[in-house]
């Protein structure tokens, strides 16, 4: 027999060309992207079941919220700092000057943000200004003056827990500036800020926004602990008299100073672990850096102290062991 002949895909002017719509390798990609849209599928069933577990609904005020685990948030809190450790070193290897802007309602968590960012940080590099009320010589200087005195240097990052935004804020409700120092603020401020950002300095700013109901809870807390009582001032509970002047004093505040140059980042405070993740990881992505992390480190022998007489420990003052008590040594401790 003869080959048979093979069917000619050319047809006449009269009729149109045939595609092969299903060729080999067409089939073959189709099943892998179907393959792929299912193996996606289980691996975000899965990362939702591993999310799920490091997370415990909790109710606030009669509303079913998912709030972080302890061990997840300590886990995720402890990855942060290492990247902030590393931006401090190119800050401080680059010259860079890095100013961040605290501010928001009393009790909204901005002291504990600042605490865990600069836990693990070198305090000579990174450091919190926090002013106190200006004394009467201050008061007779330009407003900004006294902040300027405390802006960062090359190599530095400055945290302030509470700024400028005073004359905006507590000043402006409690009638500690007159309606011309309020104005006149409103005015420079933008202008001031534009002047750090040419100067070369990074400006970050952050509003810490807390609910009514969650800033009464923080509040009450603080009343009844102790070691807390402290942080409630006359200042804060006359603050508390006057939340709907505090928030239209927040809502001008923005109208004038939330620029593109400089625009403010609200923090949803009302879970405070969440802010703080929600913050430090924000914070850590305005700045583009690298890891500098200085390489580890081997430790030189200790000298011998052949030659040294160790003076009897009882020629010494201790203080005495309240807990716990005192180690034997075969030797007197060096």
């Amino acid at each position: 027999m003869g080959k048979k002949r093979k069917k000619s895909n050319v047809k006449t002017k009269d009729q149109p060309v045939e595609k092969n719509i299903t060729e080999p390798e067409d089939v073959e990609e189709k099943q892998d992207k179907e393959q792929d849209k299912e193996q996606d599928k289980e691996q975000g069933k899965e990362q939702d079941k591993n999310q799920d577990k490091n997370y415990k609904m909790v109710e606030i005020d009669g509303q079913q919220v998912k709030k972080i685990k302890n061990k997840y948030y300590e886990k995720e809190l402890r990855k942060l700092q290492i990247e902030l450790v590393k931006l401090q070193e190119w800050v401080k290897d680059n010259g860079l000057k890095v100013v961040v802007i605290f501010e928001g309602r009393d009790a909204a968590g901005k002291g504990g943000v600042i605490k865990r960012i600069t836990d693990s940080l070198n305090h000579r590099i990174a450091r919190v200004e926090a002013l106190a009320t200006p004394t009467e010589k201050e008061k007779t200087q330009w407003y900004f003056q006294r902040y300027v005195a405390r802006l960062p240097a090359a190599g530095e990052i400055v945290l302030f827990d509470r700024s400028w935004y005073n004359r905006a804020g507590v000043e402006r409700v409690m009638g500690f500036c007159t309606d011309e120092e309020y104005r006149e603020f409103m005015r420079s401020c933008p202008e001031f800020e534009k002047m750090l950002i040419r100067s070369g300095i990074i400006l970050i700013k952050y509003w810490f926004s807390v609910s009514d109901e969650e800033q009464e809870r923080r509040f009450q807390d603080r009343l009844n602990d102790p070691t807390k009582r402290w942080k409630l001032s006359p200042m804060d509970l006359e603050s508390r008299k006057r939340w709907l002047e505090y928030s239209r004093a927040k809502d001008e505040m923005f109208a004038h100073t939330d620029t593109k140059q400089s625009p403010w980042y609200v923090v949803d405070a009302d879970i405070k672990k969440h802010a703080r993740l929600n913050c430090i990881t924000h914070l850590l992505k305005q700045i583009p850096y690298e890891d500098l992390t200085p390489a580890p480190i081997e430790l030189p022998p200790r000298q011998d102290d052949i030659a040294y007489v160790r003076p009897p420990i009882t020629d010494q003052t201790f203080v005495p062991h309240y807990y716990g008590e005192p180690l034997e040594f075969e030797e007197e401790p060096s």
